[in-house]
């Protein structure tokens, strides 16, 4: 499954993911089926939407 990156928010930050929540949770009330996933890699988390969901929302 292909996925959209909506916005990044580093995993050091002292709030953790609430900040990615956050903004995933307000993306969701306006339509878009937004979630958080955590990039090991990159050490992040990704607010990500899927691209055939992102497709149908538009």
């Amino acid at each position: 499954m292909h996925r959209d990156v909506l916005e990044r928010f580093p995993a050091g930050d002292p709030r953790g993911s609430w900040r990615a929540e956050e903004f995933a949770r307000a993306r969701r009330d306006e339509g878009t089926p937004a979630e958080v996933v955590m990039d090991l890699e990159s050490d992040h988390f990704l607010v990500v939407v899927p691209q055939q969901a992102r497709e149908t929302a538009s």
